[in-house]
């Protein structure tokens, strides 16, 4: 090996001169190597990673089920620190509705398939989030123990009363505002905004509007609370005939008015969420609604009531003037109404009308009801229609139901399917039945004048009176009996038609119920599937 200086010329000899120059060349060709490999070991890092992503299945993309955990977690935990929600009421609201996370999780991971679906490259869905649900379904499981073991938890959502304001289980505080008495004008118009709470009006023998407000607040503290009893008070402005009464909306409380009116006043109300009942006006009633009951008594005048979200229980006894509805609702109950009654909207429960002696028009997106009078009572239901006792013509239109029409005094008519149509008219009036799927049964009166006519496919038919039956799968009937003033038209598919007598003599039209008398169903106390 050379004992010979770095840098020296060959053979021997002095040593060079420094040249700068060459020294700053060699020292940049150091550099530019030196980042020449690193820029290599780079690019085969990411190699290795997007072969490593894509593999066989094509790129791995990220799924928003963890975002979305994160978030819902953030969310509980501002919650906490922030003093809207305590440690032992998170548990408890964790273990009830934990598992509403898991199908989240799930619809969001199918959404990610079908979008996944129309991409022209396959791609791989992250799915290291799979431990962080196993782990929140384990604590889901222990929060529920937790919440059974201390009690329910207060606030139930979806619910319009109490417990709605306080969902996280707050303490609450009570406080009732000094009673409002203001003179107001003869024949004045009321108009009562409550976002939240019961409402409840009554007309007296007053020229004032009188009003108890029951605050209720939702607070850690006494402190707090207060300043949500100063946010939601109720006040009363008059300007001209108009009367505004009206409580400030507050997340954290509501007000339950109590209100006492001229009965010459034209009563509105405007509310969120809370039950209002209403007894005694003179002037009727103008009622719109976000979620409650509404239930109405002896009101001169008429009734509008219109739901603008979720389903409402409403009822209406004794009033003088129309009824009109609107908006989706559940059970309806109404009795001895003197004017036109008219619902429109999906209904998710049972109905009663008794005693309406206006028309009453009924419809859904199932379900179409025209009665000229009812002097009995109808029902209508998921499952079942029937009418007993309507004067004048009775037309329905409906589906998936068995409608029964009983001591009709008018022309009837059903369009009907997958049901049983039954119809018993109580004289010679006109009956037309086309039903698609399902059994029709006539009874007629023992002296009817009638023409009939009618058929059925696949089923049987069978009268009690001498009319002529042809056919063999699909059947006819024809006949005539004595002058054939009526006019009955029965058909049906996949299904048998009977044709009855009915026994004893023809019923006399129903005579109005006696004043005073008790209807069906009692009204409710003040303070209380479509079709």
């Amino acid at each position: 090996m050379s004992s010979q200086p770095p840098n020296m010329p060959p053979g021997g000899g002095g040593v060079p001169p420094y040249d700068p120059r060459t020294q700053w060349r060699i020292y940049r060709e150091q550099q530019r190597a030196a980042w020449r490999a690193q820029r290599d070991a780079w690019k085969a890092q990411r190699y290795a990673w997007k072969a490593q992503a894509t593999g066989p299945y094509g790129p791995r993309v990220p799924s928003v089920v963890g975002p979305i955990i994160l978030i819902a977690i953030g969310i509980i935990g501002l919650l906490i620190y922030t003093g809207r929600m305590s440690w032992a009421n998170a548990a408890m609201w964790y273990g009830k509705w934990w598992p509403l996370l898991l199908i989240a999780a799930g619809l969001a991971m199918l959404a990610e398939w079908a979008i996944d679906l129309k991409r022209a490259t396959p791609v791989r869905r992250s799915n290291g989030f799979i431990g962080v649900l196993v782990l929140l379904a384990i604590l889901g499981f222990a929060a529920s123990g937790w919440a059974g073991f201390w009690g329910p938890f207060r606030g139930q959502w979806g619910n319009g009363g109490d417990d709605f304001f306080n969902v996280f289980g707050l303490p609450e505080h009570d406080f009732d505002q000094d009673t409002l008495n203001v003179a107001i004008p003869a024949n004045a118009t009321v108009q009562i905004e409550n976002p939240r709470g019961d409402v409840s009006v009554t007309a007296g023998d007053v020229t004032n509007i009188t009003v108890q407000a029951h605050e209720v607040a939702y607070a850690g503290s006494d402190e707090d609370a207060k300043k949500i009893f100063d946010a939601e008070q109720a006040h009363v402005t008059v300007s001209g005939t108009a009367v505004l009464l009206r409580t400030e909306g507050n997340s954290n409380g509501r007000v339950n008015l109590t209100v006492t009116v001229p009965k010459t006043s034209t009563v509105s109300i405007n509310a969120g969420r809370g039950d209002i009942t209403a007894a005694g006006l003179s002037n009727g009633i103008n009622i719109t609604t976000a979620r409650g009951e509404v239930h109405v008594n002896s009101i001169e005048g008429s009734v509008v009531a219109h739901f603008t979200s979720s389903r409402h229980d409403f009822s209406a006894h004794q009033v003088s003037g129309d009824v009109t509805i609107s908006g989706d609702s559940n059970d309806l109950t109404l009795s001895e109404v003197k004017g036109k009654v008219s619902v429109d909207g999906e209904i998710f429960g049972d109905v009663h009308l008794e005693t309406i002696n206006g028309q009453t028009h009924i419809h859904t997106s199932k379900t179409t009801v025209d009665l000229a009078s009812l002097p009995g009572d109808m029902t209508l239901n998921s499952d079942d229609l029937r009418v007993t006792q309507a004067n004048g013509d009775v037309s329905v239109a409906t589906r998936s139901k068995d409608v029964d029409l009983n001591d009709i005094h008018g022309n009837s008519e059903v369009e009907d399917s997958n049901g049983r149509v039954a119809v018993s008219p109580a004289g010679n009036f006109n009956v037309r039945v086309k039903n698609e799927k399902g059994d029709v049964e006539i009874t007629l009166p023992p002296d009817v004048q009638a023409t009939i006519t009618g058929g059925t496919r696949n089923g049987d038919i069978v009268s009690d009176f001498p009319v002529t039956i042809s056919g063999d799968e699909d059947k006819t009937v024809n006949g005539r009996i004595g002058a054939g003033t009526a006019k009955i038209s029965i058909n049906t598919d996949n299904g048998d038609l009977r044709i009855k007598r009915a026994s004893g003599e023809p019923a006399e039209p129903p005579a109005p119920p006696a004043k005073g008398a008790l209807h069906l169903h009692a009204p409710k106390p003040p303070n209380p599937v479509t079709q």
